[in-house]
């Protein structure tokens, strides 16, 4: 347990920012996830509408710097590639 009193602050500090950084990748997960069904489903359209959504939680997420930018880049971009796939 922490001792000093800058080791409980940063334990406070630490505790309040995991809280705020799980709402961030709670909401991507979901919505990649929803995404993802919506393919599966072969539900393409309703995909497409959500793809703005994606893009705006994704540079989000980045932009807090709960996930690096590249990797909000490459999931949007697998994203993109997943919807706008032809079916065989």
């Amino acid at each position: 347990m922490a001792i000093t009193q800058s080791a409980k602050k940063a334990l406070r500090q630490n505790a309040k920012r995991r809280e705020s950084n799980l709402v961030y990748k709670d909401k991507m997960k979901a919505i990649v996830k929803e995404v993802r069904a919506l393919v599966a489903k072969n539900k393409i359209e309703e995909a497409k509408k959500l793809l703005p959504q994606i893009y705006k939680i994704l540079d989000k997420t980045a932009k807090v710097s709960v996930i690096k930018k590249n990797a909000a880049s490459r999931k949007k971009s697998r994203i993109a590639k997943l919807i706008n796939k032809p079916k065989a």
